[in-house]
């Protein structure tokens, strides 16, 4: 994908160098660009964020379940009543 969109700013680095004056030549290069490169990066993109951002929850909640596991195993020793025999 990174090929794709290296290939188009080329293209449109090319494109701002014929403009006239260097103005429209920023204009372009920002308006046919840098914006539409930054938006399909932005895009495409999504599903990586989102597998990361699930991976960081499940990561999280093991971290908090082993955490109070271990709490959970000092506390039942605590609160078992003591053997009648």
């Amino acid at each position: 994908m990174y090929i794709v969109a290296i290939g188009w700013m080329y293209v449109v680095l090319m494109m701002s160098i014929s403009e006239a004056t260097p103005v429209a030549g920023v204009m372009t290069f920002t308006l046919y660009g840098l914006m539409p490169v930054a938006l399909l990066l932005y895009l495409t993109g999504g599903g990586k964020r989102k597998r990361r951002r699930i991976a960081e929850q499940e990561r999280r909640a093991a971290a908090a379940g082993a955490g109070q596991s271990g709490a959970d195993k000092d506390q039942s020793h605590e609160q078992q009543p003591p053997d009648p025999r």
